[in-house]
């Protein structure tokens, strides 16, 4: 993986994730589907569920069967706009145990739910696209390679976020994709937060074929493709609460892509809301770059390499 995107790279860590998938449901004696339909979060879902109960030993013929129900599904297309499902609101619902408990305007501790889309949100969401396409063709031809699914959320407890458990979908607050209180248009927002969240994605599914942090030996397992190192915890520039390295390493992809996003924004006659955006998502790029760079015998050579390009880029910006 590199900062800039790369569709190619993307579609071959994809085809591998979803030949380990197929080996999963191999050792479960559970059908295969096509591999469009191991793309879908909700079959990466189950496969993440087959492979844990898999630890205790072979699958009962009823849970087998309960199972195959939930893998017979149809292919659908990629980078589509998906209504609330359970598989979304499982995600919602391990996702609100790790953040912060925030208030809502009423004082009240604040709450997130996957939302269904309404009419002119699925317009905006065409339109980031299509932004997205004539600004940055290669971003784009990843978004589409990477996302399966964009879901929406309703509620102030989160803006967004990816699982690794449901892989390919992204949720994305609904105010994403309004203008911004600085003017910023709601294209713009919604485009920055397919950029955000896709680099997420991609983190996620290349860091699962070779890490970028080594090893944390305290960790209970190895399928956290964001996780940490010595359970170390620290701020961050995109997170209230303390994050572990990996979660910083991933912040200053994001981050560093976004001021690609933006420089292309701005060349092509970006209004002053696009200027300050970029120049504050690259402050907080080059606060996590120089936090990183601090605990750099913690990356791997690739984790090192990938980070002097974050570094590379914020220096760009000057």
């Amino acid at each position: 993986m590199q900062v800039a995107p790369d569709a190619r790279q993307a579609a071959v860590d994809r085809g591998e994730l979803t030949r380990r998938m197929s080996l999963v449901l191999e050792r479960a004696a559970l059908p295969l589907p096509p591999a469009q339909v191991l793309h879908r979060p909700a079959v990466v879902e189950v496969v993440h569920m087959v492979q844990r109960e898999l630890r205790s030993g072979p699958l009962g013929p009823d849970r087998l069967r309960e199972l195959e129900t939930r893998l017979v599904l149809g292919p659908a297309p990629m980078c589509a706009p998906v209504d609330p499902q359970d598989h979304l609101s499982r995600s919602v619902a391990r996702a609100l145990r790790s953040v912060p408990v925030r208030a809502d305007v009423r004082g009240r501790p604040a709450v997130s739910a996957v939302a269904g889309w309404q009419a002119g949100e699925r317009r905006m969401l065409e339109e980031a696209l299509t932004l997205l396409e004539e600004v940055w063709p290669q971003g784009a031809a990843e978004t589409r390679e990477t996302v399966a699914e964009v879901a929406l959320l309703d509620g102030h407890a989160i803006e967004g976020f990816t699982d690794f458990t449901v892989h390919g979908a992204i949720l994305v607050n609904r105010t994403r994709l309004r203008e911004g209180a600085n003017g910023l248009p709601g294209p713009v927002r919604c485009a920055e937060a397919l950029v955000h969240e896709g680099a997420h994605t991609r983190c996620n599914a290349a860091a699962s074929m070779e890490p970028f942090l080594l090893p944390d030996p305290g960790a209970a397992d190895g399928t956290d493709p964001a996780g940490g190192s010595d359970g170390l915890l620290m701020s961050t520039p995109l997170r209230a609460d303390p994050r572990p390295l990996g979660g910083l390493f991933q912040q200053a992809v994001v981050l560093a892509r976004s001021v690609l996003f933006y420089r292309r924004l701005s060349v092509a006659g970006a209004g002053a809301a696009a200027l300050e955006r970029h120049a504050k998502l690259a402050d907080g790029g080059a606060m996590a770059v120089r936090t990183l760079a601090a605990h750099a015998d913690s990356l791997t050579p690739r984790g090192r390499r990938l980070l002097e390009e974050c570094a590379s880029v914020l220096r760009e910006h000057g």
